[in-house]
């Protein structure tokens, strides 16, 4: 499998490149320039995946065995479940829609029910919160707008 690591190292790379020159195209935010602006988290980012991408190109994994066709269902669920989410988010609401994703990645992950309920409404509040309310970064409230 070391051609197909080497293929995706070289996909990947390209991405990152691109990903991190795209982030350096962002318009200098509203007061002028700041050391933190709203290309930081891209560009780190991005040298993170290129250093990552590098590492498969040079050193790929010598036996790498395929997934079963279960775990692929699975991470196809997964996806599924992140692609709802990214829709709901502003049709539903960040903490509605986040409680269902984070409860049904924890049940899929190996969860009880009721374990993978409490931890989607948990940690969706708090990430709600701590943007919010921290960082001043507004999210949707969707349903539960008054």
């Amino acid at each position: 499998m070391r051609i197909n690591d080497r293929v995706f190292g070289i996909l990947m790379l390209v991405f990152a490149v691109t990903y991190g020159w795209q982030a350096t195209q962002f318009p200098i935010p509203f007061g002028g320039s700041e050391s933190v602006g709203p290309e930081t988290f891209p560009i780190m980012l991005s040298i993170f995946l290129s250093i990552s991408s590098i590492y498969l190109i040079v050193k790929p994994d010598p036996d790498e065995k395929w997934a079963p066709l279960a775990m692929l269902l699975q991470l196809a669920s997964v996806v599924v479940a992140l692609l709802i989410f990214a829709w709901a988010i502003d049709e539903v609401g960040f903490i509605p829609s986040a409680a269902l994703m984070v409860s049904f990645i924890s049940w899929r992950m190996g969860a009880s029910v009721q374990k993978g309920v409490l931890t989607g409404v948990i940690s969706s509040v708090a990430i709600f919160v701590l943007f919010n309310y921290v960082l001043e970064l507004a999210l949707p409230l969707g349903i539960l707008e008054l």
